[in-house]
């Protein structure tokens, strides 16, 4: 049966009887849209969804979890660090008797309606999304059905009212550069994420700021955007160095993307970190067994997913919480950064004993 918050029950039915009046469409209908059907034509669902946020229409909070399922949304599924937030979600989960369900949205850092739909109808505790942004239209569904939901590194600058998780980017960003400068490296490189997420263009904003403070000046041509991924790593680093100036440090913005690097120093009979220094980002699993194992700035993935399910959960309880949370970072130094051949490195910058 469907519950509304409203005064008393007779009122609810009078108003979903409106709705459907107003629309043109039966009381079934209505309930279909409510419950993300997916059997009801577009202009039609469009219609209701508009009267519904008209009558500021609400489900009554359950006082108890019909479907206890903490839902997480990823643009897409096949990266190293994914897992690391899966199992963050996790262990809130399995703390409060949840269990974790995962979407693959599989558009742009946009949920598609037909995920919409889904959730909709699965109606769980609540949504955490991944590198992603919210329309409008999609955060009124999702409220007007009292599902809570919060953002892991939002793609863009969330509004006020969406809650999100993220990291120091750019003191990670100055971390990483810093080392790379303090090593004695002054054409440095740097491949950071796609330009429209803004987590990769706080990492850039670092990275010019340590330049700046050193009294360096970027090459232009040593900036670029990659996606994250091994091979936009390999494809980039092979641009940068494949070339009679090339740079002799490079800060990647993953690293995925570090791996990449490293394959192409390989590929171009480049030694790390002997010839080229690398850095990764986010200190994933992998990065201590890659050959050599790559300095990274370290991103607390699963503390970060642990924190949005909890703030999912407080929301859910109806309990006030802090819109933006943001994690710090720190730098990890290994062996994958070194001076520049023929310069001696300082004791703060030496990786430690193997």
């Amino acid at each position: 049966m469907l519950h509304v918050v409203r005064e008393d029950e007779e009122t609810a039915r009078v108003t979903l009887a409106q709705v459907a009046e107003q629309a043109g469409v039966s009381i079934s209908t209505v309930s279909k849209v409510l419950n993300g059907r997916q059997d009801v034509s577009r202009p039609t669902r469009l219609k209701v969804e508009r009267l519904l946020e008209a009558h500021a229409y609400r489900r009554t909070p359950r006082s108890a979890w019909e479907a206890p399922l903490i839902e997480i949304v990823f643009h897409e599924l096949d990266s190293i660090w994914g897992m690391e937030l899966i199992r963050g979600v996790e262990d809130v989960a399995k703390a409060n008797h949840a269990s974790v369900v995962l979407t693959e949205s599989g558009t742009r850092h946009l949920p598609g309606p037909d995920w919409v739909g889904g959730v909709v109808q699965r109606r769980p505790v609540g949504v955490v999304l991944v590198f992603s942004s919210l329309p409008p239209a999609v955060k009124k569904q999702l409220k007007s059905r009292a599902i809570p939901f919060v953002i892991i590194d939002p793609a863009g600058d969330p509004e006020p009212d969406v809650p999100s998780v993220g990291s120091a980017n750019w003191s990670g960003g100055l971390a990483a550069t810093r080392h790379l400068v303090q090593c004695g490296h002054r054409r440095i490189a740097i491949i950071t994420g796609p330009r429209d997420m803004l987590c990769s263009m706080a990492r850039l904003d670092g990275y010019r700021s340590a330049m700046s403070m050193a009294g360096l000046t970027p090459d232009p041509d040593l900036v670029t955007f990659g996606d994250f991924h091994v091979e936009g790593g390999y494809a980039r680093a092979m641009e940068l160095l494949d070339r009679p100036d090339r740079p002799t440090a490079l800060f990647a913005g993953s690293d995925l993307q570090a791996l990449g690097v490293l394959e192409a120093a390989r590929v171009l009979g480049l030694r790390v970190p002997q010839d080229l220094s690398v850095v990764g980002y986010d200190d994933v699993p992998l990065a201590q067994w890659s050959s050599p194992a790559l300095t990274t700035v370290h991103q607390p993935l699963r503390q970060m997913a642990q924190e949005a399910a909890q703030m999912l959960l407080r929301l859910r309880a109806g309990e006030d919480t802090a819109t933006r949370l943001e994690l710090n970072t720190r730098l990890v130094v290994r062996h994958s950064t070194a001076a520049p051949t023929g310069t001696a490195a300082t004791a703060d910058t030496a990786p430690p004993d193997a």
